[in-house]
């Protein structure tokens, strides 16, 4: 007995109880009423275990039937437990506004605590010269990042075409005497701002008579040949 691993706190003393007694006692979430007397059951079941006092196991109890979770688990239509997990009966209506009155309290208390921890960071900031707000400090949200627009195929680029290159502009001559031109000799017919190609057919006193590349023959003035 001397060599057993002694218990130092309730809350260990309250999971010994709940492996030992698993349909019992619950280490977590909402404990099962438990039945009424379950202290002299659990002294006469342990004792000796653990080296467990009746002190240390009143202590767990307390603390065990005060938690939250336990009160909780007080409500109409549940049944209280033994050590084993039997049923022992149901709650009595007294009970359970007892347990629901505990439990307002222990809420009261908790926000209580709350302001008056709230108030003294108050009151130590306005002493270090601190500027308070009585709103909430509202958290600033991480502004999306950029969408990225959907990876899509680039079209190839349409080319644009090529601009036609403009051929320059032969300099030519302007006929000036057509005693000069010779039957035969290839001439250039002005017709506004382009020159057809012609051939000399005949030189005659009005003018000189040409054919044109396409077969047509015209008569045609001096200004408007070209060598």
């Amino acid at each position: 007995m001397e060599n057993q691993p002694k218990l130092n706190s309730s809350k260990e003393v309250i999971a010994f109880l709940a492996e030992r007694f698993p349909q019992c006692f619950s280490a977590e979430g909402e404990a099962r009423p438990l039945k009424i007397g379950i202290f002299q059951d659990l002294v006469a079941r342990v004792e000796g275990e653990m080296s467990l006092s009746k002190t240390q196991l009143r202590s767990a109890l307390r603390l065990y039937t005060s938690s939250w979770r336990y009160l909780y688990g007080i409500k109409v239509g549940a049944t209280r437990v033994d050590l084993d997990g039997n049923p022992c009966g149901e709650l009595d209506e007294q009970h359970v506004e007892h347990a629901r009155k505990q439990l307002e309290e222990a809420k009261a208390r908790v926000q209580t605590q709350r302001a008056e921890q709230q108030a003294k960071k108050r009151e130590a900031a306005i002493a270090n010269g601190e500027t308070v707000t009585d709103k909430p400090r509202r958290d600033r949200k991480p502004r999306p990042a950029p969408r990225r627009p959907e990876t899509t195929e680039r079209k190839p680029r349409a080319e644009k075409p090529a601009a036609p290159q403009v051929p320059r502009e032969e300099k030519r001559t302007p006929v000036t005497d057509i005693s000069a031109l010779q039957v035969g000799q290839a001439i250039k017919v002005k017709a506004g701002n382009n020159a057809m190609d012609a051939t000399v057919l005949e030189i005659t006193k009005d003018g000189v008579r040409v054919q044109l590349t396409s077969g047509m023959a015209m008569i045609v003035r001096a200004e408007h040949l070209q060598f």
